[in-house]
C-alpha cells in the first residue's frame, strides 16, 4: 500500500472506529429500561473524555514499543508523555488510531453493569482501568511485549495472532464486566421483574448498525498491504452475517421465533470473533467462525440467569464468550498464506496451544487487576446507586433528565415530578408530611 494513501485510510478507519462509541451508546442505550437509556449512554461518552486524555498524556507511551519496559508487561509511560516525542504526523495518527481502541474497550465493559452503577464512580474507573490494564496488554500484544515475537511468551510457544483486539478488546471487556457485576450486585428483581427489557430496540439496531459499519475501520485500519486489506474486508462482512444467522437459528429452535434484538446480538457476536483472525482466515473459516461464535453466544447470554450474575446487556456472553472463539480458533484455522498456519492447514498445535494460553492469561490478568481497581472504589465511595435511585430511574436520579418527555417538566409518562424524584420530597409533602411520605414510600 502506498505510505500517503495508507496515512489516508488509516486517517479515515480512525474516524470510523471513533464513531462506533456512540454506535455503541445508542446500542446499550436502546437495551436498558428507558428510565436508564441517557444514563447508559453516558457511561459510553464519558469514555471518550477520560481514556482520550489518558491515552495522550501516558497511554500511548505505556503500549509504544521500546527498550525501556516492565517486565515486558508495559512500556516507561514517560518516555513519550503527552506525546512531546511523536512529531511525524505518522505517528500521531497511529496515536490516535490506538487511542480509539481503547475508548471503545472501555465504554464496552460498562454494559455488564448498566441500570444500576454510580457515574461518578465509574468515571474514576475508566482512567484507572485504562492504564493499568488495557494499556499493559495493548503493550504485551502489539508493542512488542510479553506475546510478541521478541516476547518471552512468544519465543517460548509462539506469537499470538491478535490482529485487531481479541484479547486486548473483547476478553479483556468481558472479563472486566463481569468483576465488575460480581462486585456491584445484580439489580433489583433481576430475572423476576419483566420491565428488564430493552425498552427501544429500533435503537439497538441502528446502534448494531453503526458498530458493523464502524467495524470495517476497526479491522482493516492496520492493514499492511492492499491484499491484506481486501481479505479482512471480506471476512468483517462475511462473519457477522454468519453469526447472525447462527444466533437466530438458536432462537427459532429454543424458543420458537427469531428476534431482532438476536440478529443484532450476533451481528455483534461475529464481528467480535473475527476481530483477531480478520487477516489470519480464509473466507470459509470466516464463516465458520461466524456460525460458530453465534451459536455459542446464544447459549451463553442465558446462562448468567442459571449461575444468577446479571450481566444486563449480555456483555460476557457476547464480548468474552465470541472473543475466546475468535482467539482460540485461529490455532485451527489460521492460514499459511499470512503466515503462521492453524491446525488444520497443517501447523500442527503450536500455534493453538499460544492461542490458548495467551487467552487463559488474558483472563487472569484483566480479572484480578481489575479487582484491585474495582473492590477499593466500591468500598470507599460505592460503585452502586441507591435502592431508591434504581426505582427512579439513573437518569432523573444521576443527570436530571429523562430520555423521553411526553408532557411538560418531566411529568408525563410514568415520571414522577423531577423535584421528587431528585429532592425525594412530595411536593405536598410541606402541606400533608405524612401522607407525602407514604406516596414516596410506595
Amino acid at each position: 500500500m502506498d505510505f500517503t494513501a495508507g496515512l489516508v485510510w488509516l486517517l479515515v478507519a480512525s474516524a470510523f472506529v471513533l464513531f462506533m462509541t456512540p454506535g455503541l451508546a445508542f446500542f446499550y442505550g436502546g437495551m436498558t429500561r428507558a428510565k436508564a437509556a441517557l444514563n447508559m449512554m453516558m457511561m459510553s461518552f464519558i469514555a471518550i473524555g477520560t481514556v482520550t486524555l489518558v491515552w495522550v498524556l501516558w497511554g500511548a507511551s505505556m503500549s509504544t514499543s521500546n527498550t525501556d519496559n516492565f517486565f515486558q508487561l508495559f512500556a516507561n509511560p514517560f518516555s513519550h508523555f503527552g506525546l512531546h516525542n511523536f512529531t511525524d504526523p505518522a505517528d500521531l495518527l497511529h496515536v490516535g488510531y490506538a487511542a480509539t481502541f481503547a475508548i471503545i474497550t472501555v465504554a464496552l465493559i460498562s454494559g455488564a453493569i448498566a441500570d444500576r452503577a454510580k457515574f461518578s464512580a465509574w468515571t474514576l474507573f475508566t482512567p484507572i482501568w485504562a492504564t493499568l490494564v488495557y494499556a499493559p496488554l495493548a503493550y504485551m500484544v502489539w508493542g512488542g511485549g510479553l506475546f510478541s515475537a521478541t516476547g518471552w511468551f512468544g519465543k517460548t510457544f509462539a506469537p499470538v495472532i491478535d490482529f485487531a483486539g481479541g484479547t486486548v478488546v473483547h476478553i479483556n471487556a468481558g472479563v472486566a464486566g463481569l468483576i465488575l457485576v460480581l462486585i456491584i450486585g445484580n439489580r433489583k428483581g433481576f430475572g423476576k421483574d419483566p420491565n428488564h427489557r430493552p425498552h427501544n430496540v429500533p435503537l439497538v439496531m441502528l446502534g448494531a448498525a453503526i458498530l458493523w459499519f464502524g467495524w470495517f475501520g476497526f479491522n482493516a485500519g492496520a492493514a499492511a498491504t492492499v491484499q491484506q486489506a481486501g481479505l479482512i474486508w471480506i471476512n468483517t462482512l462475511v462473519a457477522p452475517a454468519a453469526a447472525m444467522l447462527g444466533w437466530l437459528v438458536v432462537e427459532r429452535i429454543r424458543d420458537g421465533h427469531p428476534t431482532s434484538l438476536g440478529a443484532a446480538s450476533g451481528v455483534v457476536a461475529g464481528l467480535v470473533a473475527i476481530t483477531p483472525a480478520c487477516a489470519n482466515v480464509s473466507p470459509l473459516g470466516a464463516i465458520a467462525l461466524g456460525v460458530a461464535a453465534g451459536v455459542a453466544s446464544a447459549l451463553a447470554v442465558g446462562l448468567k440467569f442459571k449461575l444468577g450474575y446479571d450481566d444486563s446487556l449480555d456483555v460476557v456472553g457476547v464480548h468474552l464468550v465470541s472473543g475466546i472463539i475468535g482467539t482460540v480458533a485461529i490455532g485451527f484455522l489460521a492460514t499459511p498464506t499470512q503466515g503462521a498456519a492453524g491446525l488444520f492447514y497443517g501447523g500442527g498445535t503450536t500455534q493453538l496451544v499460544a492461542q490458548s494460553l495467551a487467552a487463559l492469561c488474558s483472563i487472569v490478568f484483566t480479572g484480578v487487576m481489575t479487582f484491585v481497581i474495582a473492590y477499593p472504589i466500591h468500598k470507599i465511595m460505592g460503585f452502586r446507586i441507591s435502592e431508591r435511585q434504581e426505582i427512579a430511574g439513573a437518569d432523573l436520579s444521576l443527570h436530571a433528565e429523562t430520555a423521553y418527555e411526553f408532557g411538560v417538566g418531566g411529568h408525563g409518562g410514568s415520571f414522577q415530578p423531577l423535584h421528587d424524584l431528585i429532592t425525594g420530597k412530595s411536593s405536598a409533602e410541606s402541606e400533608t408530611p405524612a401522607k407525602g411520605k407514604e406516596s414516596i414510600q410506595a
